[in-house]
């Protein structure tokens, strides 16, 4: 599946380049309560948590479905009100999406009102792992008492780390939106959607971008302008919030990985071929000729070329011209790198 941004008569003033400290600050929950997923982050999350009070590591635990796998929309710009003013359906209905961690096939404009609608998320949220269907029980008992617990906790999380976590990073993240604005404006919105991800590409008839996303959804700047918002601690994830009603938002990493979900699974496949293998053992040891690899294998000198070419176009094997001679050597650093660069793709 994908996200599909059409880009048919939109012009580089139908997306708006930002930075949001309310969306950093669910980015970095995330890493706290995720810190698997973010190696580079790992060794900062547990200091955090481990210095906390209890108070912090309970509201971690109790809140974790509103940064976990669908981010909660009350962290990013757009909604009609702050998140004290939003009217209590509004808040119940973005929270309710949170807790059953979807929006396909659910509808909780009135799951405050509506036995139906509250059924369906207590059936959606007790499908998912705790703390999804305590956190929707808290909801349907009584949504302003969780509204205020919620904020609560956002209001300390800004004093144990997030205010020292912001004023490091909101300089880095003012420079790449300027970044971003600088190639909307000199290159237009193809270029500067290209540049957020490893893993789009530019389709014709009609102009869009396509960024290979686990769900479908498709953006039409023209109509309804976007918001582009990066992130330090969100990487690897580049987020796509598109819930109806809502000014959509792209919350992309400052820093694209270099690897895509493609590239990636092609690297992989190419070393389940056995002859690949046997090649790749033969030049991770020394540098070799085409000639010296084709007697060493048993095989031909094109069947042999026709193997470096595809590792060589994947990056997977490095050139060294002596004299007359070329040397095909395995570039060690790059094999080392798939299993990392497949974590980070599967989670863009």
């Amino acid at each position: 599946m994908s996200v599909v941004i059409v880009l048919e008569g939109t012009a580089a003033d139908h997306f708006t380049v930002a930075v949001s400290p309310l969306a950093e600050l669910a980015a970095s929950l995330h890493v706290l309560t995720e810190h698997a997923h973010h190696a580079e982050h790992s060794a900062w999350a547990e200091r955090t948590a481990a210095a906390a009070p209890p108070g912090f590591r309970a509201g971690l635990r109790r809140f974790a479905p509103l940064w976990t796998a669908l981010r909660w929309r009350g962290f990013y710009p757009g909604l009609d009100a702050s998140l004290t003013g939003l009217p209590a359906d509004r808040f119940a209905e973005l929270t309710a999406y949170t807790c059953a961690s979807g929006y396909r096939g659910f509808a909780f404009g009135r799951v405050l009102q509506e036995p139906a609608q509250a059924r369906l998320l207590r059936q959606a949220a007790s499908a998912l792992p705790e703390p999804h269907s305590a956190l929707a029980e808290d909801l349907l008992r009584d949504p302003e008492a969780l509204r205020a617990d919620v904020l609560a906790f956002l209001d300390l999380c800004r004093r144990v780390y997030f205010d020292e976590l912001w004023a490091r990073t909101e300089p880095a993240l003012s420079r790449a939106a300027h970044r971003v604005r600088q190639r909307l404006a000199d290159e237009g919105p193809t270029a500067a959607l290209l540049s957020l991800s490893p893993s789009s590409a530019r389709l014709d008839s009609p102009a869009r971008v396509v960024l290979d996303k686990v769900h479908h959804a498709v953006l039409s700047p023209a109509r309804t302008p976007v918001l582009l918002i990066p992130t330090c601690y969100g990487a690897p994830h580049l987020l796509v919030k598109d819930e109806p009603g809502l000014p959509p938002v792209v919350h992309f990493p400052m820093d694209a990985p270099e690897i895509g979900v493609t590239l990636a699974r092609s690297r992989m496949l190419a070393l389940t071929d056995p002859r690949r293998v046997r090649l790749c053992r033969l030049i991770a040891r020394q540098a070799m000729t085409t000639a010296d690899l084709a007697d060493r294998l048993s095989m031909t000198r094109p069947q042999v070329s026709r193997h470096l070419r595809a590792l060589r176009d994947l990056g997977l094997v490095r050139v060294e011209r002596h004299g007359r001679y070329v040397h095909y050597g395995l570039d060690l650093a790059a094999v080392e790198r798939i299993g990392r660069d497949v974590a980070t793709a599967l989670q863009y």
